[in-house]
C-alpha cells in the first residue's frame, strides 16, 4: 500500500529525513518511532503530500508523489499533532465542511456523516460546539474528519497526546477498529499504546531508519537472541555443563538460589532458536525437577532506548 524508496528532505543544512526506505502492507497497522527530532513529522508530512522531498521516490495505493498528489490525497485520512479544528463551529457542522472540501457528494454527505460520527462515539456531543468540547472528544472529532471521506490510508500523528488514561484507552480503541479496513501510519510517544496498537514499528533516529520489525522480532534483534529464563532443581555444574556444550547457547548465566536446591539461570540463544522445549526435554531425560520456564522479551521502551542510545553515541 505504500512505498517509501530512498527518501530525503533538508532544512536547510539539517537533514531532517536521510535517505529513509520502508514499506506499508495493506491493512498494517505501522508504529512511526523517534526521539523529538527524528524525522516522524516530517515523514508523515511527504507521505500525506503537505511537503515535497528533496529526493527520493514514494507510492500509495500504486499512485506516485509528487507526480499525483492531489490523487493520492483523496486516498489519505490524515490527523496531525495539532488537530485542525474550529471551536467556534458545531460537529456536524465542521464535518459538513470536512466533507465538502473532500468533494463528497451532497446526496451521500448526511449519511456518511451519521456513520462517523456513530464510529467514533459523537452522538451525544454532535450538535455541541467543538469548543466547549473535552480533549478526548476533540481528538474524536479529528478522527472523524481524517475518516469522513472514507480513505484507503490513515495517517495519525501523536493522536492520543494530552488524553488521559481512559480517554487514550478509547481512541486505541478506535484506531484498531479502523485497522481491520483501513492502512494505518501511527506516530506516539507513549510506547506501550504502540506496543498494543501496532503490527509492526519502525524506529527513526536523526531521520535515519534504526529499527524495523514486530516488538517481539525487534527485541530479539537487539538483545542478539532468545532469551529464556528457567528454574530447575538439579546439580548446578551438571546443568551449566551441558548448556555450554550446546553450540546453539551463545550465553548462560546462574541468576541464583530461588529455594532450597533451587537455581535461576537464563540463557540467550542464536537468533530464531527457542529453547523452551529442549529444556522441558533435558529437565525429563535427567531427572530434573523443573519450576519455571519462560521466555523473556524487551520491551518496546527497552528497544527504543537500545537502538537510539546506541545510534546517538556511535
Amino acid at each position: 500500500m505504500i512505498e517509501v524508496e530512498q527518501v530525503t528532505k533538508c532544512y536547510g543544512e539539517t537533514v531532517a529525513v536521510d535517505h529513509l526506505s520502508f514499506r506499508v502492507e495493506k491493512g498494517e497497522i505501522l508504529g512511526l518511532l523517534g526521539p523529538n527530532g527524528a524525522g516522524k513529522t516530517t515523514t508523515m508530512r511527504i507521505l500525506t503530500g503537505y511537503l515535497a522531498a528533496d529526493a527520493g521516490e514514494i507510492s500509495l495505493d500504486g499512485l506516485r508523489l509528487p507526480d499525483q498528489s492531489l490523487e493520492i490525497r483523496r486516498h489519505i485520512g490524515y490527523l496531525p499533532e495539532n488537530n485542525p479544528l474550529y471551536p467556534d463551529m458545531g460537529v456536524v457542522e465542521y464535518l459538513s465542511f470536512i466533507a465538502a472540501m473532500r468533494g463528497l457528494p451532497k446526496a451521500i454527505r448526511k449519511n456518511r456523516i451519521d456513520h462517523v460520527i456513530a464510529m467514533t462515539g459523537l452522538e451525544k456531543m454532535a450538535h455541541k460546539n467543538i469548543g466547549e468540547l473535552s480533549k478526548g472528544y476533540c481528538q474524536r472529532v479529528g478522527l472523524a474528519q481524517a475518516i469522513v471521506h472514507d480513505p484507503q490510508i490513515l495517517i495519525l500523528d501523536e493522536p492520543t497526546v494530552g488524553l488521559d488514561p481512559n480517554q487514550i484507552v478509547e481512541i486505541r480503541s478506535l484506531i484498531q477498529r479502523f485497522g481491520k479496513e483501513k492502512t494505518i501510519i501511527l506516530s506516539s510517544h507513549i510506547l506501550p499504546e504502540v506496543e498494543a496498537t501496532c503490527s509492526r514499528v519502525i524506529i527513526l533516529n536523526r531521520g535515519k531508519l534504526v529499527g524495523s520489525g514486530t516488538p517481539e522480532a525487534m527485541s530479539i534483534h537487539a538483545r542478539g537472541g532468545h532469551a529464556v529464563t528457567f528454574v530447575l532443581k538439579a546439580p548446578a555444574a551438571e546443568v551449566m555443563a551441558q548448556f555450554r556444550a550446546m553450540p546453539e547457547v551463545k550465553e548462560i548465566e546462574l541468576k541464583g538460589e530461588e529455594g532450597v536446591g533451587q537455581m535461576k539461570y537464563r540463557i540467550i540463544t542464536a537468533d530464531l532458536v527457542d529453547m523452551r522445549e529442549t529444556i522441558f526435554r533435558m529437565a525429563v531425560d535427567n531427572h530434573w525437577v523443573l519450576m519455571e520456564l519462560y521466555r523473556e522479551s524487551l520491551s518496546l521502551e527497552e528497544v527504543f532506548q537500545h537502538l537510539t542510545v546506541e545510534e546517538a553515541v556511535s
